[in-house]
């Protein structure tokens, strides 16, 4: 059986391409357009791009305080990321491929901050108001999102059917 299938290929391809556009989002909006330090700038009555350093993860909780405990979230993220490489590549349907590397390629950015700048850069802001229905969040965030939430709607609404024996009772 090969690993690699042309299926798992693009799959790997769509979770490089989250971390490249996650990667150059935050550099556009943290080098050019110097977010960090000319604050917030609003795109639309409900969204604006302001600047946020997350130490810790899902929610900022698990605050990394220290560099040890910093190193150890970066090391159990990527224990993780390597989880769903091997699970990705395991898979046959594009749907769990592509939910999975929506994960990968989320996972890949946030590591990425924190193992070189210490925090996840985040700076999506949804609001309506002052109501804000989530933190602010980064496109790596989203995807994240979007694949687990992709995987949870295939595992409850395509659940395999018992086989039936042809014999009725």
């Amino acid at each position: 059986m090969t690993l690699l299938t042309p299926l798992r290929a693009r799959g790997l391809a769509l979770a490089l391409a989250i971390f490249a556009v996650d990667r150059g989002v935050k550099w556009l909006l943290t080098g050019p357009l110097e977010l960090p330090f000319k604050g917030p700038f609003h795109v639309l009555p409900i969204y604006a791009f302001r600047y946020t350093e997350n130490y810790g993860v899902s929610l900022g909780m698990f605050t990394a305080d220290s560099p040890q405990q910093r190193w150890l979230l970066v090391a159990v993220t990527a224990a993780i990321a390597i989880g769903v490489v091997v699970w990705l590549l395991r898979e046959k349907a594009w749907g769990e491929i592509g939910g999975l590397a929506l994960i990968l390629g989320g996972a890949m950015g946030n590591i990425w901050d924190r193992a070189f700048s210490g925090y996840v850069i985040d700076y999506a802001d949804l609001h309506f108001g002052e109501w804000r229905p989530f933190l602010i969040f980064n496109l790596a965030d989203a995807a994240i999102t979007c694949g687990v939430l992709i995987l949870l709607a295939r595992s409850l609404l395509l659940r395999e059917k018992p086989a039936t024996s042809g014999q009725s009772a």
